[in-house]
C-alpha cells in the first residue's frame, strides 16, 4: 500500500546511491507510473520484462559471456563463477558451494558452474549447475521438482490495457486456485480444486500423467498419500507468481512460476530421507548430510530418477494449464476493448530439474537448482522479484556453463 512504498522510501533514503538494492528500488515507482499513474496500488500484478531484442542486453552478454572466474581447494573440483563486478558472494553461499565441491568421486571433474544471482539454498546453492555421471543428489534437485517459469507473448500493447485493472486481477484469481488453507486439507484448501478438478484437467492427468504415477505409488506407497490432480492446474504459495507484464517496448506478456505442488514435495522430501538413510553410515564422511546421494546401481537409484522425471513433467503441464486458465480468464472478463492473440512467443522451462544430457562427448546427469538450461538459441526465462524485472533469455551455448 501507500504507508508500506513511503516507508520503503525512507529506507532507501538511507542507502548509499551507489548501492544495488538502491538502484533496484528505485525502478518501483517509475514501474508502477508507467502502467497506472492514477492508482500505483492497483499494479502490483505489473510489472516490466525484457524482451529478446535488447540491442544493449544483447552487446553486454556477447562481450562477456565466456568471462569466468574458478574457485578450487585442493582435493574438490573447479567452481565455474559467473559473478563478475557483482557484490561479494554471501559466504553462507560460499561455503555451501565448497562442500559440495568437495564430492570429487561423484561430481564431474569438469566442476560446477554458478550462476550471478546465487545465494545460499536448503540442500544446494540456488543458481548452481552440478554435473554428475554416476550417481544424482536428491536434495540439490529439492522438494519443488521442475519448479520454473512460463511466459507467453501478446499482441496487445500497453495502450490496450484499461485505466482500471481490477477486473483483470479478478479474474486472475478467480480462475487459478492460488495460497493455502485448512492445513492443505484436499476439501477446505483454497488452493486446490477442492470442490473437483475441472474435466479438461483431470483429462491431461488421465492421458499423460496416471499411468505412471500408479508405478511410483506402488513402490513407495508414501508418495501416493495426499494431494495429486486437485493441485493440477494450481498455484501454490511462497515465491509462485502469476503476473501480467510490460516489455521495455510496450508489448504485454502473460508470466507464471510454479512447480509440482503438494506431490512433488512429497517426492522429494522422501527420497532426500531415503537417501540419507542409504547413506547412513556414509553420512559421517560426507561434507554435509543434505549431499546424501544415490549411486548409479544402487537400490533407489532408478526409483528415484523416474519419481524426480514425472514430477517435472507434473510441474510443466501444471504450468501449461494455469497458462490455459489465465488466457481464458482474461478473454472472458472483456477488460480488452479487442481480442487478442497469445501465441507469438511461449517459454515454458524448469529452474529446479535433473536432466539427462550429452556434455564434452560424455552423457551426464545435469543438476540445476535455480538455473536454467541453455543451450546455444534455447529460449529460457529468469524471474525477477517483485518490482524487479524478469527477463526472456536466449542460450548461448557456452560449454563451460
Amino acid at each position: 500500500g501507500e504507508q508500506s512504498l513511503e516507508q520503503f522510501r525512507s529506507f532507501i533514503n538511507t542507502m548509499p546511491p551507489n548501492s544495488l538494492i538502491f538502484r533496484l528500488a528505485i525502478r518501483l515507482p517509475t514501474i508502477y507510473s508507467r502502467i497506472n499513474p492514477r492508482n500505483p496500488t492497483q499494479s502490483v500484478i505489473f510489472r516490466a520484462v525484457p524482451s529478446l531484442t535488447s540491442s544493449s542486453s544483447s552487446h553486454n552478454c556477447q562481450t562477456r559471456r565466456w568471462a569466468h572466474t574458478v574457485l578450487q581447494d585442493k582435493g574438490a573440483v573447479p567452481i565455474k563463477l559467473w559473478t563478475q563486478g557483482l557484490p561479494q558472494l554471501e559466504r553462507q553461499a560460499e561455503n555451501q558451494l565448497r562442500k559440495t565441491a568437495q564430492l570429487k568421486d561423484v561430481i564431474h571433474p569438469r566442476g560446477m558452474a554458478v550462476m550471478p544471482d546465487c545465494h545460499w539454498g536448503i540442500g544446494a546453492t540456488v543458481g548452481s549447475v552440478i554435473p554428475t555421471t554416476t550417481a544424482i543428489i536428491p536434495a540439490a534437485v529439492g522438494v519443488d521438482i521442475g519448479c520454473g517459469m512460463i511466459a507467453v507473448q501478446t499482441d496487445l500493447t500497453s495502450s490496450d490495457l484499461p485505466d482500471n485493472l481490477r477486473p483483470i486481477r479478478n479474474a486472475i484469481e478467480k480462475a487459478i486456485p492460488h495460497g493455502r488453507s485448512g492445513s492443505g486439507n484436499a476439501s477446505m484448501d483454497i488452493g486446490a480444486w477442492s470442490k473437483g478438478t475441472p474435466d479438461f484437467v483431470m483429462k491431461r492427468f488421465r492421458d499423460e500423467l496416471a499411468d505412471e504415477f500408479s508405478i511410483i505409488k506402488t513402490a513407495h506407497p508414501r508418495i501416493g498419500r495426499g494431494n495429486l490432480d486437485n493441485h493440477l492446474g494450481t498455484l501454490g504459495t511462497g515465491n509462485h507468481f502469476i503476473e501480467v507484464c510490460l516489455d521495455e517496448r510496450q508489448v504485454v506478456w502473460f508470466v507464471l512460476h510454479s512447480g509440482s505442488r503438494g506431490v512433488g514435495n512429497r517426492i522429494g522430501t522422501y527420497f532426500i530421507e531415503l537417501a540419507k538413510n542409504d547413506m547412513r553410515r556414509h553420512l559421517s564422511s560426507l561434507p554435509d548430510a543434505d549431499l546424501a546421494y544415490f549411486r548409479q546401481g544402487s537400490d533407489h537409484f532408478e526409483d528415484y530418477v523416474r519419481s524426480m522425471t514425472w514430477a517435472q513433467k507434473f510441474a510443466r503441464i501444471n504450468r501449461e494449464v494455469m497458462m490455459a486458465l489465465m488466457i481464458a480468464a482474461v478473454r472472458a472478463s472483456k477488460a480488452f476493448a479487442k481480442p487478442f492473440k497469445t501465441h507469438v512467443t511461449a517459454v515454458n522451462c524448469h529452474h529446479n530439474f535433473t536432466n539427462r544430457e550429452v556434455h564434452f562427448n560424455e552423457e551426464m546427469l545435469i543438476t540445476r537448482k535455480g538455473a536454467v538450461r541453455a543451450d546455444k538459441g534455447m529460449l529460457g526465462i529468469i524471474p525477477g522479484s517483485m518490482g524487479a524485472s524478469t527477463f526472456i533469455v536466449r542460450g548461448k551455448g557456452n560449454p563451460d556453463s
